[in-house]
């Protein structure tokens, strides 16, 4: 930390990552409305281009609505690999400026900067010769939000996209918040945002205006954090060892189903790619969950926590099968099931990450991956 006890952290997210490198590696597609994912009926937007956004394509979204949204948009097939490798460029680029970088996904991360392994005058500076370079060695634009802890450059970030920079400097932190609608803070998704509204809750300085006992009671453990951030106050430190929380894997049917048969095998398979990624990363969990979209895109979950780690994909799959039975019959017909490991044994995890059995360990984002490469 610095000498003046103020840490100097930077978040860098590439712009549309999936669907630049696509825009990148085949000129035809510039400026063109471009989603990544299947453009079939039960097809899913992994990612989509700026110019699909202005569409209101996003990422999640069915393929039939994001084409009568934009009738106009692009599907072309997801290259993880492809990702994978450019997302190793990147991370390259950030292991000359520090040691400390927490990765959120392919193409995002925390890196604390305080130390200043290069010697430049500002974190600012930092932030923009990295993004520079990132250009320089990838073709591809990122964004930077540089303040003094991970909350704020998180929330920076967002306000310059795409190709764009945001400082906020100590002191500042409290009123940049305040400024902000509540949908924009990280960590406060679509169902908190409704219920923060449903209080009267609709920006920063209305959340700085509650009690710490308000929060608490509407918001139980997560109370401290809300009445934290509303402050800009965020103590967490950039984690160069974060632990997987969870890998998982879904797959859309091509029609719904009722019957067991395709049920069950759709689940067998996602069970299959979450062992196979097990076994890759040697990673080992003790909580299966089986996630249900139903007809109505209503969405269901059950889960079992096992004694000890699932030791073999025998006992994945036959756990798998288990929690998907609890439903049967199926209230209505099932479009999309997927099976997820979580409770990792952190022991194992830890140890593998030392080991650099490689950067999905530490990929919060790969299920989405997943979901895509499925739909």
């Amino acid at each position: 930390m610095a000498g003046d006890g103020i840490r100097k952290i930077i978040h860098i997210d590439m712009d549309a990552f999936y669907a630049s490198v696509e825009q990148r590696d085949d000129p035809s597609l510039k400026g063109r409305p471009l989603a990544v994912g299947h453009g079939a009926r039960r097809g899913v937007v992994a990612a989509a281009s700026y110019e699909a956004r202005a569409f209101g394509v996003r990422s999640a979204m069915p393929s039939t609505t994001a084409l009568r949204n934009c009738p106009d948009l692009v599907f072309v097939p997801p290259r993880f690999e492809v990702y994978k490798a450019v997302s190793r460029q990147i991370h390259a680029i950030f292991a000359d400026y520090t040691d400390l970088i927490e990765p959120l996904s392919l193409d995002e991360a925390y890196l604390d900067v305080t130390e200043n392994r290069r010697g430049l005058a500002t974190a600012t500076d930092t932030a923009q010769e990295i993004r520079a370079r990132i250009l320089a060695e990838t073709g591809l634009t990122a964004s930077a939000g540089i303040s003094y802890n991970k909350f704020l450059a998180k929330l920076a970030s967002d306000q310059r996209k795409p190709n764009g920079q945001l400082v906020v400097p100590p002191g500042k932190g409290e009123a940049f918040v305040q400024s902000l609608p509540i949908g924009r803070f990280h960590g406060v998704g679509a169902v908190t945002e409704a219920k923060m509204k449903r209080l009267d809750i609709h920006t920063g300085e209305d959340l700085h205006r509650q009690s710490l006992t308000f929060l608490q009671h509407h918001f139980g453990k997560s109370g401290p954090w809300y009445y934290a951030i509303a402050r800009g106050e965020d103590h967490r430190a950039v984690n160069p060892d974060r632990v997987r929380k969870s890998s998982g894997s879904e797959t859309t049917f091509d029609q719904d189903h009722t019957e067991p048969e395709p049920i069950e095998a759709g689940v067998l398979a996602m069970a299959d790619d979450v062992w196979a990624w097990c076994e890759k990363s040697r990673a080992r969990a003790r909580t299966v969950t089986v996630k249900i979209k139903w007809a109505d895109f209503q969405q269901a979950t059950r889960s079992r926590s096992l004694p000890s780690p699932v030791a073999d994909r025998q006992t994945l799959r036959q756990t798998s099968l288990d929690l998907i039975r609890s439903i049967y019959p199926p209230r209505l017909g099932i479009r999309l099931v997927g099976v997820t490991l979580s409770n990792f044994d952190q022991e194992i995890a830890l140890r593998d990450e030392q080991l650099g059995l490689g950067f999905d360990a530490a990929c919060v984002n790969q299920p989405a991956a997943q979901v895509a490469h499925h739909a």
